[in-house]
């Protein structure tokens, strides 16, 4: 008896900063997924948070119906998870970048739904956004992580000359400054100088209300996947990825989502023994926060020392984006990578 067609939620957009790349992630996955092994359903979530869905009467069709703008509708998020619902998706694929669709926000309305969902749950998701948060998990269990302060809006706006002098003594310059929490490089500048500061801060704080100083650390920019199917397999660390952006400081959004800006070499051209400690402090990574399904996790490698900036749990999944590509590199296509992917959702929610 031929397997019944599993129906997949595409849930991409959403009010962030990312909102752009969610829709690029969220149109490559839905075209690459088999449609003779899923009825496929992109949701979107626009910038006002709207969600646009067919007439219920047309979910998962067989047809296209279901992605004609015409045949949508805009319904408020209540109304929108009585569709959904409706609609009995066996797992909703997360291709949402950022706040709201990355820091556990989703996760937990659709862990309310009981409906399977890719990648780490609330916890994990929240953890990884925040910068500040699992640095702090990062060090306690013994990774290393680059020297930082950190300052909320009305700290500065009271005592911005003190947190200058501060950052002076113990960062110095360069000096690299973040939102806590948002992804894509959204908001990150490397300051030179005292001079720089106030724009750069200015502009971390567009994106949120914490912001990190971290010391410039001098070497290899380095990424690594990893790929957590769940159901009695271990997560295991894919090739990691050595990026050289041609024309930017660092790895920032311009690097990431311009084509022919960044080279990117996997696996990277460094000695095994290093890769090895690249993966290592991954699948670290990935445990420390209990992230599931996926992660990627940013390093840069200074000699012989390795330091960890961030994790992503739901790293960009185009066929050119980092991920696939170190899927790739161990001979795992887009659409099996996809199914491993989905097959990981429905692990984890049969495991609870």
């Amino acid at each position: 008896m031929k397997n019944q067609k599993r129906n997949v939620i595409i849930l991409m957009g959403g009010p962030s900063a990312e909102h752009d790349v969610s829709l690029a992630t969220g149109r490559v996955i839905m075209n690459a997924l088999d449609k003779n092994n899923y009825n496929v359903m992109p949701v979107t979530i626009t910038k006002e948070r709207k969600w646009l869905l067919p007439r219920k009467e047309n979910i998962f069709l067989a047809d296209d119906r279901n992605k004609k703008e015409k045949e949508l509708e805009a319904i408020e998020t209540g109304g929108a998870i009585g569709t959904l619902t409706f609609g009995k998706a066996d797992v909703v694929f997360i291709a949402m970048h950022g706040i709201y669709g990355e820091d556990g926000t989703i996760q937990g309305l659709l862990e309310f739904t009981d409906m399977p969902y890719t990648g780490s749950g609330v916890l994990a998701s929240a953890l990884a956004m925040d910068k500040l948060k699992s640095g702090k998990m990062f060090a306690f269990h013994g990774l290393l992580i680059p020297k930082y302060l950190d300052f909320s809006r009305d700290q500065w706006h009271k005592d911005k000359e003190n947190i200058i002098a501060e950052i002076q003594e113990k960062i110095s310059f360069p000096c690299v400054i973040k939102p806590s929490r948002c992804g894509s490089s959204v908001g990150v500048s490397i300051v030179k100088n005292v001079n720089d500061m106030e724009h750069a801060v200015q502009s971390a704080f567009l994106h949120d209300t914490t912001i990190l100083v971290q010391k410039y650390i001098s070497g290899m920019e380095v990424t690594c996947a990893v790929l957590d199917e769940g159901g009695g397999k271990e997560p295991i660390a894919l090739p990691p990825t050595q990026i050289i952006p041609k024309d930017s400081d660092f790895f920032d959004y311009h690097a990431k989502y311009t084509a022919g800006a960044t080279e990117e070499i996997t696996p990277p051209r460094m000695h095994d023994d290093i890769i090895k400690k690249i993966q290592e402090h991954a699948l670290r990574a990935h445990t420390i926060l209990g992230c599931a399904g996926m992660s990627r996790t940013d390093m840069i490698v200074s000699g012989n020392d390795i330091f960890v900036l961030e994790t992503n749990t739901i790293p960009g999944m185009t066929e050119t984006s980092l991920y696939p590509q170190a899927a790739a590199a161990i001979g795992i296509s887009f659409p099996e990578l996809l199914d491993k992917i989905i097959q990981a959702a429905i692990n984890k929610k049969s495991a609870v």
